[in-house]
């Protein structure tokens, strides 16, 4: 067996052709497009691994010819363009697999040797995306790298898509690239925030209602899933849905039709489910707040979103786009200097891509000069926020927390759910206390549904009736 490695880069061909003798493949190498169409047409090969910048054209878009005389040759590309639209147009080649450099040597080895055993037929590319297409994801950094090539395993199928990640890390994003670039991007997009929705009225949103169904439906009202027919419906911060909403949703992806609210007709869903959240769902399950069964439904494929602290190799480039997209909207054209680009990527951005986005607007707006310099950028960075809370440390809640921690010591990935939980005890205690046990006084004044207050207390244990007798 034989692999042809077309890599114009000396040093790079001499690690990977010893990694693929170790494997007891035969390696001829070129460095040319026009090199490897020769040895192509004079020999056969078992697999061909390619570069994408050659010296003399781009080995995808080459790529055609390749595929015109040799359908069934598995391919492997190798590229240091290190960007979604690079993965993406790797994928439309029907390549085995696509390496972002630097990659993990034994790694490509092992693949290259699976490729070759797998002597499936590969198909014809599909069209490529163009270099143009305003692909709404920045950023090469490895984490990253690890995003693109789970987006291009998803795209040519309609398998539900769970994404993981901190808020403001690019949930929706990820979930619109996997739209546009996907199969379905005739059909629309349609973007739900579960949390958003009061409790009483999600089911109607997502799987419309029946006029007369309930007090106010006056005609029929289409949701959600009916309304994302042929396209794509994303479920964000699905971990805020009501139990009882979950149970509906998970029906739904089991059957395959939903059943608008009153009414008895079943209806075809012809929409993919591509659901977000910030949430620790396995942590959410063991306190019972999340449905076991739909989680594993809706899990077929978790692609997890790093935080900006996690890629801070991004920062400038992400910096740069913003301020484009910044001047596109009316704001002054900025630019950044290099120390300002360092001050950047020293800063922790709690609130991830998000936040980097509204601070390099507010810059764009306020600076008073074209090129920022880190001096200019220091104060609107606006570290007092910080600085007050490290020096308020020894009181107040701050201090209850760090001691409520030191004490419980929660479970790695549990921490939210049971600080929650021993946050609405003495809470939950304290307004029923003053109401004498009334829920709906309760529930009014805690600005919560009474249902959801009913439901809380049953979860925490929490007798109502005890503070009635008291009172």
């Amino acid at each position: 067996m034989s692999v042809l490695l077309v890599e114009d880069d000396a040093s790079i061909a001499i690690v990977i052709t010893a990694a693929l003798e170790a494997e007891g493949l035969a390696v001829t190498r070129c460095e040319t497009v026009a090199e490897r169409d020769r040895l192509l047409a004079e020999r056969r090969f078992s697999a061909l691994v390619t570069d994408v910048v050659l010296p003399d054209g781009d080995g995808i878009e080459t790529l055609g010819a390749v595929r015109h005389l040799h359908p069934a040759l598995p391919v492997v590309i190798l590229s240091a363009q290190n960007t979604l639209d690079t993965a993406v147009r790797a994928s439309d080649t029907g390549a085995f697999e696509y390496f972002p450099k630097p990659f993990d040597i034994d790694e490509l080895a092992r693949t290259v040797r699976q490729a070759i055993g797998a002597g499936e037929a590969i198909p014809d590319r599909a069209e490529e995306a163009p270099a143009d297409a305003a692909l709404p994801l920045v950023g090469r950094s490895p984490a990253m790298q690890t995003v693109y090539r789970m987006i291009t395993r998803v795209l040519r199928n309609d398998l539900t898509v769970l994404i993981l990640g901190e808020s403001g890390t690019g949930k929706e994003l990820v979930a619109e690239a996997i739209h546009r670039l996907g199969n379905r991007a005739a059909g629309p997009f349609v973007a739900v925030n579960t949390a958003a929705i009061p409790a009483e009225l999600i089911e109607s949103e997502l799987f419309g209602h029946e006029k007369g169904a309930f007090t106010g439906a006056v005609a029929r009202h289409i949701g959600k899933f009916e309304q994302a027919a042929g396209g794509t419906l994303f479920l964000d911060e699905i971990g805020d849905m009501p139990m009882q909403a979950q149970t509906r949703l998970l029906r739904a992806l089991q059957s395959g039709s939903i059943r608008r609210v009153g009414g008895r007709e079943e209806v075809r869903c012809d929409a993919r489910i591509i659901a977000a959240t910030n949430q620790a769902l396995a942590a959410m399950i063991a306190a019972g707040r999340f449905r076991e069964d739909l989680y594993y439904r809706l899990n077929v494929v978790p692609i997890t979103l790093p935080p900006l602290r996690e890629r801070p190799g991004d920062i400038a480039a992400l910096a740069g786009h913003f301020l484009k997209l910044a001047a596109g909207e009316g704001l002054p054209r900025r630019r950044l200097a290099a120390d300002a680009i360092a001050l950047l990527g020293r800063q922790s951005w709690p609130g991830n891509v998000r936040e980097l986005k509204n601070f390099i607007y507010r810059m764009a707006l306020l600076s008073r000069e074209d090129v920022v310099d880190a001096a200019a950028l220091a104060p609107m960075l606006d570290q007092a926020p910080q600085a007050q809370a490290g020096a308020d440390g020894d009181s107040g809640l701050e201090t209850a927390v760090g001691r409520w921690l030191a004490e419980a010591r929660p479970a790695a990935g549990t921490v939210y759910d049971t600080a929650l939980a021993a946050f609405e005890r003495p809470l939950f205690a304290q307004v029923l206390r003053a109401t004498g046990g009334n829920q709906l006084r309760a529930a009014q004044q805690l600005g919560i549904n009474r249902n959801t207050l009913r439901k809380r207390l049953g979860e925490l244990a929490i007798d109502p009736e005890e503070f009635t007798r008291r009172g």
